[in-house]
C-alpha cells in the first residue's frame, strides 16, 4: 500500500511539472526571467503606490487637520497651486492685487501663501469686526526671518507681541516723544529746516532750474527727525552710509517678499537673487550707525535733551522694573526713525504730486493759505490750524495714497467672522487701499481725487471710522500720526504758499506709478520748476 501511494504521488508530480512545460508559450529560460521581471515590476508598482499615498497624504494633512478641528465653512478662496497657493496671483504691488481679487471673491477672502493660510480684508465692516470686536485677538504681528534679524528678533514697538514688554516699549515713545506738547515743543526744529529748503528753491527759482523735489523732502523729513531723536543730522555722511539712504533701503527691503518664508524648499531662490545677502549688509549698517549714534552719546561731555538721552536715563535708571539693554534702546531709535520719516515724507510727495496734477485743487489751496497767513516768507504752525481745505486736502491724499496700504495681524485665537470660520494662526491682512477707495463707501467717483468730500465730514485720523484708517485702528494704531501729520502741514503750507509750480508734460503718464516698499511712495522722482511768490 505504502508503494502505490508512492506511485500515485510520483505521477501526479510528473502531470503537474508536464501540464506546466507544456501550457507556457515560452521556453523555461525565458520564463524565468519574466517571473523574475514581473516580481520586480510588482515590487516597483507597490513601491510607487505607498510614496504617492505618502507624498498624497502629506500634501492633504493641513487640509484634513483643518477640516476636523474646524467647521467647515472657511471664507470664500481662488483655486490655488500645489505648493505655492496663491503666490502667483500676487503682483509687485500686493494691495492691488489683493484688491481685485476682493471684487471677485469678496471682502473677507482667504489665500494660502505656500503653507500660510492669509485672511484678506478688504471692507470698512470687516475691518470692524477684525481690529474692534476681535481687536485683541489680532494685536500680534506675524514674524518672518527678515524682521527677527532686523529688529532684534522682533522686540520694537512696531513687531512685538502685545503684552507688558510691548505697552512699556510704546509708553516710553508716547511719553517722550509723541504726546501733543512734545511735538509742539519741536516746532523751531520744523521752522529751521523747511526754511533751510525753501532757500533752495528760492534759488533754483530764480535761476529757473529744475528741482527734484522728491530729493529734497527725503532730506527734509530726515533732517528732522534726526535732529528729534538723535540730536544732529545724519544726512551728509561720507561714504553714502548716512541715515537718509539706510533709511530708504530698509524700508524697501522690508517691503520685499521673502519666497522662502512661505515655502521653505524654495528659500534658495532668496539666496540666489542676493535676498539673504542684502538683509544682512542692511542689518550690519543700521547696527554699526546706531552704536555710532549711541555712543556719541554717552562719550558727551553734557546730555543733551534728544530722545537717546532720554533712553540713555531710562536705562540708568535703576527703580524702574522695565529693563532697557543696549540693543532694545537701539531697536527704539530704528522705530522712530522708520516711522517719522518715511510716512511724512510719502505723505508730502503724494500730496504735492496730486495738486499738480489738479491746478484747480492748487489754487483753491494757496488762496486760502495766502488769506490766513500774514507773512509771505513763512506760514506758521498756529496759522496752520486755521486752514480747513489743507486738512481735506491731506485727508483726501491718506485716502488714496495710504503711507502703509497693508495692515498685517495674526490670530492667536479661532474665530467666526461673517459665519466664516478662520483658525488661529491664520496671518490676516487689511487691505487700507482697497477700503478706502470702496465705491460702495466713497461714491463710483472713489477713485477720483476730490477733497471736497471730506468738507462738513466727522473723519479723523484716530481709526474710529473703518471707511477712513490710513494709520490703522485698535490696540496697534500708529502712535506717531501726530508727529507726522505736525511736519506735512507746516510743509505743504509753506510749499504751496511761496511757490507756484509747474510740471514737465509726462506722455508716458508715469506720476502715479508706485514703488516698491513696506511704505509706497513714488516709483519716479517729482521734477518741478517753482516760481517764487514771495514777493
Amino acid at each position: 500500500m505504502p508503494a502505490k501511494k508512492m506511485s500515485s504521488h510520483s505521477n501526479t508530480h510528473q502531470n503537474t511539472k508536464y501540464k506546466r512545460q507544456h501550457c507556457s508559450l515560452f521556453p523555461p529560460e525565458l520564463e524565468i526571467q519574466i517571473n523574475f521581471r514581473s516580481k520586480i515590476d510588482m515590487e516597483m508598482i507597490l513601491i510607487s503606490i505607498c510614496l504617492s499615498t505618502l507624498v498624497a497624504f502629506l500634501y492633504l494633512k493641513p487640509f484634513l487637520k483643518r477640516r476636523t478641528t474646524t467647521n467647515l465653512n472657511p471664507p470664500p478662496s481662488p483655486w490655488r497651486l500645489p505648493v505655492l497657493g496663491n503666490l502667483h496671483q500676487l503682483s509687485l504691488h500686493p494691495h492691488r492685487s489683493l484688491g481685485s481679487l476682493s471684487l471677485r471673491y469678496g471682502p473677507l477672502m482667504l489665500l494660502h501663501f505656500g503653507r500660510v493660510p492669509i485672511l484678506v480684508v478688504s471692507s470698512a465692516d470687516t475691518a470692524h469686526d477684525v481690529m474692534k470686536t476681535h481687536d485683541l485677538k489680532v494685536s500680534n504681528r506675524p514674524k518672518t526671518k527678515v524682521i527677527d534679524k532686523l529688529f532684534n528678533g522682533g522686540t520694537d514697538v512696531a513687531f512685538s507681541p502685545y503684552g507688558e514688554y510691548w505697552r512699556q516699549m510704546k509708553s516710553i515713545c508716547v511719553l517722550n516723544l509723541l504726546t501733543k506738547k512734545t511735538i509742539r515743543s519741536f516746532e523751531n526744529i520744523r521752522e529751521e529746516e523747511i526754511n533751510i529748503m525753501l532757500d533752495k528753491l528760492e534759488k533754483a527759482s530764480s535761476s529757473s532750474s529744475r528741482v527734484n523735489l522728491s530729493e529734497l523732502l527725503t532730506t527734509l523729513t530726515n533732517d528732522v527727525i534726526t535732529r528729534i531723536v538723535l540730536g544732529r543730522k545724519y544726512s551728509s555722511e561720507e561714504g553714502g552710509n548716512n541715515s537718509k539712504n539706510i533709511v530708504r533701503r530698509f524700508m524697501e527691503l522690508l517691503g520685499a517678499f521673502p519666497l522662502g518664508e512661505y515655502v521653505p524648499s524654495l528659500a534658495w531662490i532668496d539666496r540666489i537673487r542676493g535676498q539673504d545677502k542684502k538683509v544682512e549688509e542692511i542689518h550690519n549698517e543700521i547696527d554699526g550707525f546706531l552704536e555710532k549714534v549711541v555712543q556719541e552719546h554717552v562719550d558727551a561731555d553734557e546730555p543733551k535733551s534728544d530722545f537717546v538721552d532720554i533712553l540713555l536715563s531710562t536705562q540708568r535708571d535703576k527703580t524702574t522694573t522695565f529693563e532697557l539693554d543696549r540693543s532694545g534702546l537701539k531697536i527704539i531709535v530704528l522705530d522712530m526713525l522708520l516711522g517719522g520719516s518715511s510716512t511724512t515724507f510719502t505723505l508730502v510727495e503724494w500730496t504735492m504730486t496730486e495738486l499738480m496734477r489738479h491746478p484747480e485743487c492748487m489754487k483753491k489751496l494757496q488762496d486760502e493759505i495766502r488769506s490766513v497767513s500774514m507773512d509771505n516768507l513763512y506760514v506758521s504752525e498756529k496759522e496752520v490750524e486755521k486752514m480747513n481745505y489743507l486738512n481735506m486736502v491731506i485727508k483726501e491724499v491718506l485716502r488714496l495714497h495710504p503711507p502703509t496700504p497693508l495692515i498685517p495681524r495674526m490670530l492667536t485665537e479661532n474665530v467666526k467672522l461673517n459665519e466664516y470660520d478662520i483658525a488661529a494662526g491664520t496671518h490676516v491682512i487689511i487691505n487700507l487701499w482697497a477700503i478706502q477707495r470702496d465705491s460702495v463707501t466713497w461714491g463710483l467717483d472713489a477713485e477720483e481725487f476730490k477733497p471736497e468730500r471730506h468738507l462738513d465730514s466727522n473723519l479723523n485720523f484716530e481709526g474710529q471710522n473703518f471707511n477712513f484708517i490710513p494709520f490703522g485702528s485698535g490696540r496697534r494704531l500708529c502712535p506717531g500720526s501726530r508727529l507726522a501729520l505736525a511736519m506735512a502741514e507746516v510743509t505743504l503750507a509753506n510749499l504751496v504758499n511761496r511757490f507756484d509750480w509747474r510740471v514737465e508734460a509726462n506722455p508716458l503718464g508715469d506720476d502715479l506709478l508706485e514703488a516698491t516698499g513696506l511704505d509706497v511712495c513714488r516709483k519716479f522722482p517729482l521734477i518741478v520748476f517753482p516760481s517764487s511768490n514771495s514777493t
